[in-house]
């Protein structure tokens, strides 16, 4: 009797593009969704992409599948080899996966290509609004996992410091999981959901609106209580005996405040509860939270104390009482018993209110990617890595991330922050190790890269670039399917 065939598996190969080193089988696509196995070969599953700046911003071409360019002539100042689908020197003893040579201006440069795999990096979130999110060092979690903390306010905006090796590599696998998760969704700027421990939920999105427990922002505040007055004294005068702007941090009154005595102001009798700083500026008026002016006040008279008939209070004494975006505002005139009662706003003091939402920037929110480029994938660009830090902190190499220009930290390493914003969409991977992968790219000139030891060897034309490209498959985004 004939036995049946056993049927064949299809071989599978490993992968050494980061330490998972998964085994791939044929027309599948790696854990990380980026190396795939086509024709018994590792391939990296997306074209490198280059920049025309002959295009409209935000255009981009991805030239490396070869029917893909024309043979057009290329003119090297206008293109910008980013590293974004370049692929990675892991385990990083070999050279960079691109490294181009173009002339710009008459000077050779050499820009060094690599997606470098993040362990240490993190994010650092801009939200702003007025809203009190939570107190500070407040855990951040996400899906219920903690990946990062509160920071000091700034002004105007609420911080958020998200990620870290700690959180990625510290805890457990689910905290590490739910972090790489989240940092990778930032930093390619779709919207996550952020839970504060003792405070609010928060949507962040770069370069949107936060919406603050369901709330959408609409206004960034003008400033501080103390600098509203400052900016709009005059614009009252004439208009309102008393002029109150509530804020969280600094509370201002202008009968008191300096940019009130110098158009002679007059003094009313107001009394704030509050701790008084200077002449018109109050810390502490009341508890952050979401009502007036980032405090946790709805009715903004809980602020004030008895007047004072000796220092001005008199009957009919006109007040304004506003936030700090011109969200909230109301008008108060003091009645026989010398106590605040509210009244229509007139109509020659609405545009002063509407000044103030006027001159409020949008409520956005601001992803800055953070990482340190150091360890190994500096070999990647040199035999020599502690030359290249010092070329960079020297100035003498450009550091960009996807073609964005970053910020440098002092101090030792290559400690890099950048705005997402300036990326393109999908610029950012992961590695389920689990650690975040971002396009880097050193430009240095020719002679420098020389000096630093680089691998000259391993240096091709611009041309010769766009003309063959690289290790990249046609069909394997298709098949679309994990090992």
């Amino acid at each position: 009797m004939t036995q049946p065939d056993t049927p064949v598996r299809p071989e599978k190969i490993r992968c050494d593009a980061c330490p998972v080193m998964c085994y791939i089988a044929e027309g599948k696509i790696g854990a990380c969704d980026r190396y795939a196995n086509e024709n018994g070969r590792i391939i990296r599953c997306d074209p490198l992409t280059i920049f025309d700046r002959r295009l409209e911003k935000g255009d981009e071409i991805k030239p490396f599948l070869a029917a893909d360019w024309d043979g057009e002539r290329v003119n090297n100042a206008d293109m910008v080899v980013t590293a974004i689908g370049a692929g990675t020197t892991y385990p990083d003893y070999k050279p960079a996966p691109f490294i181009v040579s173009r002339d710009i201006d008459g000077v050779d440069f050499v820009s060094v290509v690599t997606e470098a795999i993040f362990s240490y990096c993190g994010v650092k979130v801009k939200i702003d609004t007025d809203r009190h999110l939570g107190p500070e060092t407040a855990a951040v979690r996400s899906e219920g996992e903690c990946i990062g903390h509160v920071m000091t306010s700034e002004y105007g905006s609420q911080m958020l410091s998200l990620g870290g090796v700690d959180h990625l590599t510290g805890g457990s696998k689910a905290e590490g999981r739910k972090t790489c998760d989240a940092l990778l969704r930032l930093c390619n700027k779709e919207a996550v959901e952020l839970t504060i421990d003792g405070g609010s939920t928060v949507v962040v999105q770069a370069g949107q609106a936060p919406i603050v427990d369901g709330t959408r922002e609409e206004r960034m505040r003008v400033g501080c209580g103390s600098a509203t007055i400052g900016m709009f004294a005059s614009q009252w005068k004439g208009l309102v005996d008393e002029v109150v702007v509530v804020d969280d941090h600094i509370t201002g009154v202008v009968s008191e405040h300096q940019a009130g005595k110098v158009i002679d102001w007059p003094d009313t009798g107001i009394r704030i509860l509050g701790h008084r700083s200077t002449p018109g500026r109050y810390f502490k008026v009341a508890k952050p939270g979401l009502g007036w002016g980032g405090t946790d006040i709805a009715d903004p008279l809980s602020i004030l104390g008895p007047w004072r008939p000796e220092k001005g209070a008199r009957p009919g004494l006109r007040l304004l009482m506003v936030s700090t975006t011109g969200e909230h505002s109301g008008y108060y005139e003091l009645n026989d018993d010398l106590r605040p009662v509210e009244q229509p706003m007139p109509q020659a003091l609405q545009p002063s209110v509407d000044l103030i939402a006027e001159n409020c920037e949008p409520a956005l929110c601001t992803v800055l990617f953070m990482g340190g480029a150091g360890g190994s994938l500096r070999s990647g660009v040199t035999r020599n890595p502690i030359r290249l830090t010092q070329s960079v902190h020297a100035e003498r190499t450009r550091v960009t991330v996807g073609g964005a220009r970053v910020y440098i930290w002092p101090g030792g390493g290559i400690t890099l922050m950048v705005d997402v914003l300036g990326l393109p969409d999908g610029a950012f991977g992961y590695v389920p190790t689990p650690a975040l992968v971002a396009p880097l790219e050193f430009t240095i000139a020719r002679d420098e890269y020389e000096r630093l030891g680089g691998h000259a060897a391993s240096v091709r034309e611009l041309s010769d670039v766009l003309a063959t490209g690289g290790e990249y498959g046609s069909a394997v985004r298709l098949l679309g399917e994990k090992p």
